[in-house]
């Protein structure tokens, strides 16, 4: 199973669409299967989960993601988890126990509207 980190240096970032770049894990029965970063090809409407789709991806872990990236993403068949802070080897090792849980997203419901790419910062 393919799982995508909103990655911003070692830390989950905030805000899943203007992430400098994703850590893409893969888990298969409790073991880290490989490990990539690649960066963000860019913040556009629909686009990030057809991207992940075509990567086999099937969960995103985020601080904070937009309901209508969440409905984009639950059409691809892709779960989201939000409300996840901190570093990134600490949320993976939290995935490989089954001991990483949600809560609610950081994102601000349509704080981000009205903004594309060019956004550089969500109103969390």
């Amino acid at each position: 199973m393919k799982i995508a980190i909103s990655t911003d240096g070692e830390n989950v970032s905030p805000h899943f669409g203007r992430c400098p770049c994703f850590t893409i894990i893969e888990i298969e029965n409790g073991e880290l299967l490989g490990r990539e970063v690649v960066d963000n090809p860019g913040h556009h409407p629909g686009y990030l989960p057809q991207f992940f789709s075509d990567m086999e991806v099937k969960y995103i872990i985020a601080g904070g993601i937009g309901r209508r990236a969440t409905g984009f993403f639950n059409e691809m068949g892709i779960e989201t988890i939000v409300g996840i802070a901190g570093r990134v080897d600490d949320v993976i090792n939290k995935m490989l126990k089954g001991e990483l849980k949600g809560a609610e997203s950081f994102c601000i419901p349509g704080a981000g509207r009205g903004y594309g790419i060019e956004k550089d910062e969500c109103d969390h």
